[in-house]
């Protein structure tokens, strides 16, 4: 089965899907949309969603699922080869709890249409925005650091020496953070945590191969295409506001790019 992925490269829930898929080494048609100018908004795309959010994943039977946690439980059980969740009830309910202390305490309050609020209704500038950023995350990451750094359950990763869900929401966050040049300093776990899966290389973790494909407009490093996979059209190397016409289909060992702005090519 090959799945399209409706998402924007840098929204954090869109980091955890492809993590996911990534992991399990899952095909997947990569559709891109530039959410800061409203694609997700339009009538054609919220007959896939109609929250208006990404990601969304269409599955080949017609049928769309939203919401990122949702879905990756649901691959974890259609798809058990490469498990994100621990086969103990205990390591589930762990791995859960971790997961969502940052899906439902730092995301919901920081995400984009948050942050739009904010600076349209209340005239927050860039320092008001960093500010309120940053408090949500360091109140939640102080409890994960410490929750994190006393259970002997925690390993290379948040659960053991294998990466999963709440890997993945971790990974997906502290690549958000980055937009605010949030210090890692005091979350010393969080940070090992995180240099270990920014350092895996997908050949070692997935025994598959994925192709390294960087953005030349990409603006910041970015961890191993484990986490955050995806590449350009032809056009995209001259002008970012082509990104939005691409279907990228990511692929074991190439991904071929379909897009409505230039002929098609595999890299």
């Amino acid at each position: 089965m090959t799945f399209r992925l409706h998402n924007f490269f840098r929204s954090s829930t869109s980091v955890r899907l492809r993590a996911a898929l990534n992991l399990k080494g899952l095909d997947y048609d990569y559709v891109a949309y530039a959410v800061r100018k409203g694609e997700t908004r339009t009538p054609a795309y919220r007959t896939l969603n109609p929250a208006g959010l990404v990601p969304a994943l269409e599955r080949a039977d017609g049928q769309v699922m939203t919401q990122s946690l949702a879905i990756m439980e649901w691959l974890d059980e259609t798809h058990p080869e490469l498990p994100l969740l621990p086969v103990d009830p205990d390591g589930r309910a762990r791995v859960r709890a971790l997961a969502l202390m940052i899906a439902c305490e730092i995301h919901p309050l920081n995400n984009l249409r948050v942050l739009n609020y904010l600076g349209e209704t209340f005239g927050a500038d860039e320092g008001a925005l960093k500010t309120w950023f940053t408090h949500w995350v360091r109140t939640t990451f102080d409890a994960l650091e410490t929750t994190l750094a006393r259970d002997a359950a925690t390993g290379r990763f948040c659960h053991g020496d294998t990466p999963g869900l709440a890997d993945i929401c971790l990974c997906a966050q502290v690549l958000n953070n980055r937009r605010f040049d949030i210090d890692m300093q005091d979350w010393p776990t969080i940070a090992a945590i995180f240099g270990e899966l920014d350092a895996c290389q997908p050949s070692r973790m997935q025994r598959r191969t994925i192709s390294r494909m960087r953005l030349e407009w990409y603006e910041r490093t970015l961890p191993c295409t484990m986490w955050t996979s995806r590449t350009p059209c032809l056009k995209e190397r001259d002008s970012r506001k082509n990104r939005r016409n691409c279907v990228i289909s990511m692929r074991r060992s190439s991904a071929s790019i379909s897009c409505r702005c230039g002929p098609s090519a595999t890299t």
